[in-house]
């Protein structure tokens, strides 16, 4: 049986998974790995980890698999990494999307006047979220870095572009038109590396890798005796994106996994937003690239993984459904998910998380419902974000881990007030990534899967008389103290 294989590259873990011809199945490997915190706001990766992670889940489907039609690449965006041109060693660790660490230099280009061209040429706001200002650092911090940089003896990299070097033991240096509109360094209209943005955050362009579309032959991957075809590398909110079938403007899906990322198609059409969105490239598949408008928000799943590992509210994510209120009542209790800072539609680098209302009558389901409502309010304020944008959300495809909790999803159906639609298969990443490679193989072609429907999703209708306004305006109050505070 001919598969394509997808993997799918995580901000704490790695999946490996094989598909047949109609998306099913077949195989799953998955790895978890930590997340390193040298200071408060910083978040490393440690890259021996990373690749480690990677070959311990590639190598069982590779063996159980013999027939490999491409393989297809879908990764944590943003995350920064700096190596050594000859050896292929990376020079610092991998610096994560969620990485604070740049918010000084973020504030001193601000200051500078250079915010308005950074976005009207990339469509992303100056902000640490992106690789620019991290790259920046490793080049600044690392002894001779910046000497290497500027002799082409360093090269930087997306996760993905650092995948496909070591798997290809150096031959590969690319990256596709999703992962580069993400570095704050590539002009989303020309669809090139910027030369005035790489002025602006000091990079050499010799440290920048090849950009192709989404679904291009990247070249090949080497593991043991096998050499297998790279038919497809996007983005993983893109590549879910795809994996929905979003394939028209007007069409969003909202991934809740590390984080929670809210995207909606926008054609061909480049819309910048007044409204703290971002404007960015949304898949580039055959021949054409797609835009889409997106919403950030930083802590999702790791919200979880905190009540479970560090407050021991529950042994197992999976369970934290039994301490979350069904009809979303946290007794008073708040709560502001900022443990690195609150992305769209506020934007800011500094705030930190935070209870209030906490009494001596408050509980562990008041504290666990008040963490999953905060990040269903943090949805709202995208949505109003979108209609101040002229978007209404009537249709929205949920995905990723949180989307197993059914507690939530009907909160967040109730909340929204509107229908959320969660597919039988949540692996919406793995999904896309395989449909990317499929594409880039001719496997199938995007004719095959316009129309194609979700089949066996999981419909939650909004409940009356469940969401409590009251409530939102509370949270609401509460965060702007907060950001007011750091403003």
């Amino acid at each position: 049986m001919s598969v394509l294989i997808a993997i799918d590259q995580g901000t704490t873990s790695t999946r490996t998974v094989a598909f047949d011809k109609d998306l099913n199945i077949i195989h799953s490997e998955q790895k978890e790995y930590p997340l390193i915190y040298p200071n408060d706001g910083w978040v490393e990766i440690e890259p021996g980890e990373l690749m480690d992670s990677v070959y311990a889940t590639i190598d069982p489907i590779l063996d159980i698999c013999p027939d490999i039609s491409a393989v297809g690449i879908t990764n944590q965006r943003e995350t920064t990494l700096v190596w050594d041109a000859d050896s292929g060693q990376p020079i610092y660790n991998a610096i994560v999307w969620q990485d604070r660490r740049t918010a000084k230099h973020c504030m001193k280009l601000k200051q500078d006047g250079y915010e308005e061209v950074i976005r009207s040429k990339t469509g992303l706001l100056l902000d640490p979220y992106f690789s620019s200002t991290k790259i920046s650092w490793v080049l600044d911090n690392i002894d001779g870095a910046r000497d290497k940089a500027e002799k082409g003896k360093l090269r930087f990299g997306t996760v993905d572009t650092y995948l496909m070097w070591q798997l290809s033991n150096g031959d590969v240096y690319k990256t596709d038109v999703t992962n580069a509109s993400r570095t704050n360094l590539y002009n989303i209209h020309i669809k090139n590396w910027d030369p005035e943005l790489l002025k602006i955050f000091n990079i050499p362009a010799s440290m920048l890798p090849e950009v192709q579309l989404s679904d291009s032959n990247f070249g090949t991957l080497v593991r043991g005796d096998k050499t297998l075809q790279i038919t497809g590398v996007i983005g993983d909110q893109q590549s879910a994106l795809v994996g929905q079938r979003c394939f028209q403007p007007g069409e969003m899906k909202a991934t809740f996994g590390t984080g929670c990322f809210l995207m909606v198609n926008t054609g061909d059409e480049s819309l910048q937003s007044t409204s703290g969105l971002l404007n960015t490239v949304g898949y580039g598949l055959s021949g054409q690239v797609s835009y889409a408008l997106e919403g950030s928000i930083f802590s999702a799943g790791t919200i979880v993984q905190w009540l479970r590992d560090n407050m021991k509210f529950f042994p197992d994510s999976a369970e934290s459904i039994k301490l979350l209120s069904k009809t979303g009542d946290s007794n008073g209790v708040l709560f502001i998910p900022g443990f690195t800072g609150i992305g769209a539609p506020h934007w800011n680098a500094e705030i930190r998380a935070a209870f209030y209302g906490i009494t001596r009558d408050s509980t562990q389901t008041d504290i666990v419902t008040a963490a999953f409502k905060a990040l269903i309010y943090q949805v709202l304020d995208i949505k109003e974000a979108l209609k101040m944008d002229g978007i209404e959300i009537k249709h929205l495809s949920i995905d990723g881990g949180m989307a197993a909790n059914t507690s939530f999803c009907q909160l967040l159906a109730d909340f929204l007030a509107q229908e959320v639609q969660a597919p039988s298969s949540l692996e919406s990443t793995a999904i896309g990534a395989a449909i990317t490679a499929g594409l880039g193989s001719s496997f199938f072609t995007i004719d095959d899967l316009q129309n194609e429907k979700l089949n066996k999703a999981t419909i939650y209708k909004p409940r009356e008389k469940i969401f409590d306004p009251e409530d939102l305006t509370e949270w609401r109050k509460f965060l702007r103290v907060l950001l007011d505070a750091y403003n």
